[in-house]
């Protein structure tokens, strides 16, 4: 049997934030995209919503979904236009950031275009689960996933309180 702290499988709510997606008007294709790359780690998808931009229904919803996820994903609303709030309903509820993983999704995006610089996506921990905001878009979703995804378990182990040494070993020449 493994230590307490192992965690063998991570438990993912996918929350997707679309005015247009939540009334049918648009088909999320994020939710599905961020699904798919979560079979490179062991990850299972215990739920998946669409919800409208409204601060108040997604701060509700990021915290219920914190009950059983140890990871939520969000894709939508981090970019600058009036209804963007996820970055805003995030800082609200959860306990700390963790600045490093938005700052490493901007720098993979930077490569690509300017505008990755615009991104107010934030990472954090509220309890023991971890949130990261993606974009809203598929090519950007899986561009910005692709960087953060090797460490999340990681990070999420440590998160649920396990004392395994983070320190790599380095031979000298």
């Amino acid at each position: 049997m493994p230590p307490p702290f192992l965690i063998v499988m991570i438990k993912v709510s996918i929350l997707t934030l679309s005015d247009k997606g939540s009334k049918g008007e648009r088909e999320d294709a994020s939710g599905p995209a961020i699904e798919k790359m979560l079979k490179k780690i062991d990850a299972e998808v215990v739920s998946y919503d669409i919800l409208p931009d409204e601060k108040a229904l997604i701060k509700k919803k990021l915290i219920s979904l914190c009950n059983k996820a140890d990871l939520i994903l969000t894709t939508g609303g981090t970019g600058v236009s009036p209804r963007d709030v996820t970055p805003e309903a995030t800082r609200e509820i959860i306990k700390y950031e963790i600045p490093g993983l938005a700052e490493a999704m901007r720098l993979k995006g930077l490569k690509k275009t300017p505008f990755a610089m615009i991104s107010r996506a934030v990472a954090g921990v509220r309890g023991k689960t971890l949130i990261v905001n993606l974009p809203g878009s598929p090519a950007a979703v899986k561009e910005n996933l692709s960087v953060i995804l090797s460490c999340l378990p990681h990070a999420i182990e440590k998160i649920k309180g396990s004392q395994k040494e983070c320190a790599r070993s380095f031979k000298k020449s």
